[in-house]
């Protein structure tokens, strides 16, 4: 049987577009329609996140799946993928779930300085907690029941910690503009702040990475669409379109967080109006499904 490809393919950060920064899940119930439909219409999906495996399959597919996704997935035409920790694990998903896991050792913050950074952490557990599911990166978020006026500034002092620690270790990292080259003059690794986290990662990783995980599997399975949206509510998550511009398709960025500043490219940026984080994204979403 031959596959018609679709109208568009997406590539979607989780955090921000699809899950409320506030609540950490799918808020707005209408996102969990509209990507059964759209998936279930042959759209691609790819959720591309800095996220696990573990939190999209609990925040993200059991919602989707309890509404109806496992038949959309079995829908001839039907595909959806997951990149978690921007590139370090991804997966296939299914009328099951999630497929299996596959990871990228070689991108894994080094042992001793995840040790380090738990040490930290210790000092500073009253506003943030350490995310246990990641299984590369090292993560540590904003607990819910914080205020972000009393976070932001606990975050800082740890971000500090966590540089002057690597640097004691001699891991070369990245903070902002500050840079430590390791012995042999790299500097493998990153510290990365979000609204409501902060990642220890390589530099190897990122959404354009992700993308190109993404984009790679959907053309192994089918036509590619020659339009592409790329939703995220980070500067990083314009890489994703970066990627996508680059393989000479047509691709346009939403930015659900255009008040960081909406960044110059060679394709379109979009911003649905005044709507911001997942509002946007329902949003956006409303519109390819109507047109699906």
């Amino acid at each position: 049987m031959t596959i018609t490809p679709a109208p568009v393919g997406l590539l979607l950060d989780v955090d921000g577009p699809i899950a409320s920064p506030l609540t950490r899940t799918i808020a707005i119930p209408s996102i969990i329609e509209d990507l059964v439909t759209l998936t279930a219409a042959g759209v691609p999906v790819a959720f591309i996140t800095g996220r696990s495996d573990a939190f999209i399959r609990e925040q993200v597919m059991e919602p989707l799946l309890a509404a109806g996704l496992d038949d959309a997935l079995r829908t001839p035409g039907a595909r959806m993928f997951g990149v978690y920790e921007k590139g370090a694990a991804w997966s296939t998903i299914g009328p099951d779930g999630l497929g299996e896991v596959e990871v990228d050792r070689s991108v894994a913050v080094p042992e001793a300085l995840v040790e380090a950074i738990r040490a930290i952490h210790r000092d500073f557990d009253e506003t943030m907690f350490w995310d246990d599911t990641k299984r590369a990166m090292v993560s540590i978020e904003q607990r819910a029941d914080v205020d972000a006026s009393a976070y932001k500034p606990e975050q800082d002092r740890f971000e500090r910690a966590v540089f002057d620690a690597a640097v004691e270790l001699g891991v070369g990292i990245r903070y902002r503009d500050e840079v430590r080259p390791d012995a042999d003059g790299a500097v493998p690794f990153r510290i990365d702040p979000t609204i409501i986290s902060t990642d220890v990662e390589s530099v190897l990783l990122d959404k354009d990475k992700g993308a190109e995980r993404a984009l790679n599997h959907f053309a192994a399975t089918g036509p590619l669409p020659s339009v592409w949206r790329s939703v995220g509510d980070s500067r990083s998550d314009y890489l994703m379109a970066d990627h996508v511009h680059a393989r000479g398709l047509e691709v346009a960025h939403v930015d659900v967080r255009p008040s960081d500043g909406i960044l110059g490219r060679p394709y379109r940026v979009i911003v649905e109006g005044d709507l911001i984080h997942d509002e946007a994204g329902a949003a956006f979403l409303r519109y390819w499904r109507e047109r699906a």
